[in-house]
Parts: C-alpha cells; sequence; structure tokens
C-alpha cells in the first residue's frame, strides 16, 4: 500500500479541489464575454455557500489570460465598501498590479535641462502615480475614477490586449449606505457603465451570494442589463460521480471505492461541491485505516454527518433565537425547503401545529431578521430560500435528537 499519496481531497473555502467537475455551461458563458468588442455585458456568479463560486471564478482568471485579457482582483471585505474613496482605493491598488511595469514620460519645467528644455522624466505607473493622478483631477469621486481609467486604458493599447477584467469574490459585502451620504456600490456601477460606453474594455466578474443581484440592482436600474448573471448549483449526479472519484483513479492511490460507496457519498452531499469534499476527505481517511488493519471498509454515513453537522452548520444554527428556529422547523417541512418557498406557504405549514404557528406579518418580519444573520436570502421575486445547502436536513436531525427521550 502506497501510503505516500497523499488524500487528495480539500474541503474549505475557496480550495480548488483535485478535479473540478461540471461547470462546463458556466465555463461557455464566461468564454462569449471574453469575445466582447464592446463590454455590453458583464458576469456575475451567484450562488449559495459551498456551490464553488470562488473556485470557478479562480479557474476563469487562467482562460482569460490565454486569450490576452488582464486580470486584477481580490476578495471585496466590508471595509471597501465603508466609503466612496475606500472603493476608490481598493480599484487603484488592484489596477496597479499590471499598471506598475509600465514607463510613461511628461515634461518636468522645474528641472531644465540643455537651452532651458524641459526635461523628460520618466516613471512608472504605479500605486503613487495612479493616486497623484486620482487627487489632482477636479471633482466628484467617480470623475477622478473615470479619468484615472481612461488615462490607464491609453497606457494599456499599446500592449494589444483585448481588454482588463475586474475581479471580486464576496461582491455581496458592497453597500450604500444613504444614511452616511457614501454610495459606493453605484459609484462602481457608474464609473464602469460610463468608461464602458466609451468603448473602454474593462470588464467587471462578481461572485457573490444570491443577494448580490438585487442589491446591484436597488442601487442602479440599469445594471439589470448591465450583467449577464449565471446561478450556480449543485452537481449533476454524472458530476458528483467524477467529483468523487477522478481523484483517485490514479495507479498509486491505496483505495478504490465501489459503486454503492460513490452512489451514497452522492446522495448524502446532495451535489454540492464543499459537501462532497468534506465528505470524501472523511471516506478516505476511514478506508486507509481500514486497509491498515484489514477490516472491510464501508461509508460511515451517520458519523461524517455528525461531524458535518459541528463543523459546518451548528455554528449557523447557533445564531438563531428559539423562535426563529421554530420558523427554520417549519420551512424544513416544506418539500421545496432546499430550493424556494414563500412566506404564505410558510403560514399554511405552521398552522398543522397551533404551537407553532405563524401570521403572514410575523413571518416576513422574523425573515428579514434571519436575512440579516445569513441563515435566509431573499430573491427578487418576493420567493425565498435557505442560506446554505442542506441547511433543511439539518434542521430536522436537530429536531430529532431533540425528541429523543432522555
Amino acid at each position: 500500500m502506497d501510503l505516500e499519496f497523499k488524500n487528495p481531497f480539500r474541503p474549505g473555502a475557496g480550495h480548488m479541489p483535485p478535479y473540478l467537475a461540471g461547470r462546463q455551461e458556466e465555463t461557455k458563458e464566461f468564454k462569449k464575454l471574453l469575445a466582447q468588442d464592446t463590454i455590453l455585458e458583464n458576469l456575475i456568479l451567484t450562488g449559495r455557500r459551498g456551490v464553488g463560486k470562488t473556485v470557478l471564478l479562480d479557474t476563469f482568471k487562467p482562460l482569460a489570460i490565454e486569450v490576452g485579457w488582464l486580470w486584477v482582483g481580490t476578495n471585496l471585505s466590508e471595509s471597501a465598501s465603508i466609503s466612496e474613496e475606500n472603493i476608490a482605493t481598493r480599484l487603484l491598488t488592484d489596477l496597479s498590479v499590471v499598471t506598475s511595469t509600465i514607463v510613461i514620460a511628461h515634461e518636468d519645467k522645474q528641472a531644465m535641462g540643455f537651452a532651458g528644455e524641459a526635461k523628460k522624466v520618466q516613471h512608472t505607473l504605479n500605486f503613487q502615480t495612479l493616486e497623484q493622478l486620482y487627487k489632482q483631477t477636479p471633482g466628484l469621486v467617480a470623475d477622478k475614477l473615470k479619468t484615472v481609467l481612461e488615462f490607464v486604458w491609453r497606457c494599456l493599447v499599446r500592449q494589444k490586449a483585448p481588454g482588463l477584467i475586474f475581479a471580486y469574490d464576496e461582491a455581496q459585502n458592497l453597500s450604500d449606505h444613504a444614511d452616511k451620504n457614501q454610495y459606493p456600490l453605484a459609484l462602481l456601477l457608474d464609473v464602469f457603465q460610463s468608461i464602458q460606453k466609451k468603448d473602454i474594455p474593462f470588464m467587471l466578474v462578481l461572485t457573490g451570494l444570491p443577494t448580490l443581484f438585487p442589491k446591484l440592482v436597488e442601487a442602479r436600474t440599469f445594471a439589470e442589463r448591465m450583467f449577464r448573471v449565471v446561478q450556480i448549483d449543485r452537481l449533476t449526479r454524472k458530476d458528483s460521480r467524477d467529483a468523487i472519484r477522478k481523484p483517485i483513479e490514479d495507479a498509486k492511490c491505496p483505495i478504490k471505492l465501489s459503486s454503492s460507496s460513490v452512489e451514497t457519498i452522492t446522495s448524502t452531499s446532495g451535489g454540492y461541491p464543499y459537501f462532497i469534499q468534506f465528505i470524501c476527505r472523511e471516506v478516505y481517511d476511514v478506508f486507509i485505516q481500514k486497509k491498515t488493519t484489514g477490516e472491510r471498509a464501508r461509508v460511515p454515513v451517520e458519523e461524517i454527518t455528525r461531524k458535518l453537522d459541528t463543523d459546518f452548520f451548528a455554528s449557523r444554527w447557533a445564531r438563531a433565537t428559539d423562535r426563529q428556529r421554530d420558523l427554520l422547523a417549519v420551512i424544513a417541512t416544506l418539500k421545496s425547503c432546499d430550493t424556494e418557498f414563500t412566506v404564505q406557504e410558510i403560514v399554511e405549514a405552521s398552522k398543522k401545529d397551533p404551537d407553532a404557528s405563524f401570521s403572514s406579518s410575523h413571518a416576513n418580519q422574523m425573515l428579514s431578521s434571519l436575512c440579516e444573520a445569513g441563515l435566509v436570502f431573499k430573491n427578487r421575486h418576493g420567493r425565498y430560500s435557505l442560506g446554505v445547502p442542506l441547511l433543511g436536513e439539518f434542521i430536522k436531525r436537530q429536531i430529532a435528537r431533540t425528541s429523543l427521550p432522555t
């Protein structure tokens, strides 16, 4: 047995899996956007936690670079959205990554050369230079940013790149703050719409939770026409099986999984990439131990599920009050609890238990609080979804455990 073969599965936030299964259609959509001469559409990758948004974004970067595009970006933290100046600093900082090697020259009239001529001074287009241009430009933050971006494109044209992608993960963290007269989200949309109308090929690629797109449209209604929204969901059963099997097909891998084991993992994971990685990592370790002792291995579903409950779901469940948990328990009974549901469906289902019934107004109020806690999301059509995949199954297990006699 080759014990040097490491466990290939990687459950974690944004960790690249050993084999990226599925996502061919999403990749095709991205490649179509790369073929734009004029940027008419930007991209949003959206979905619940655990579906692989960050991983997919990471796979897009080499595809863009391969056809000549430049790429900058990072995670968007809440601090980037505190003010318009902060989002401007974020953009300039990221932009300087690709501009810092560009040498520009200007006339310095204070540094006189022969015959009283102004000297040509060369310097690079680093962050300090971009910041200086930004500060010297009159007008509002938007005016300053547009000037910098237009100047940068004139410098980048010489590199003959088809364009520049600004890629931001966790973009749902962006928000406007009307109470403080700060509109960083609206600013971002205004600036990119303006420069794209001038045929400057700077494209936005944003990933985020399902709250992202409604938030963009609320900030600027034209955002509805500005973005191609790609919804990322669970993998098909075939793609799930590939995600499980492919990483251990190496001849040096000391374990093999039977078809029944693969199907058990597929069903338990619900087809969600994070859960596939989590379960497979546990299964791999268990199978290695059994192989060492010569015992027959099986997928320990109950034990892994309990560990998943503790590691992944418990902290989220702890955010809810007792009454909110009652509401979530009602939601868990709905056939559509893992997709979408309405307030009316919750109210009707709650009538089955007089001690846990909810009126429409009460349900609406509590759903709003659950949205703030990240346990529920509201989409643009007035329907709701649980914040993380398979949360409904976890809630049912919690109810079953608390109902057991002591």
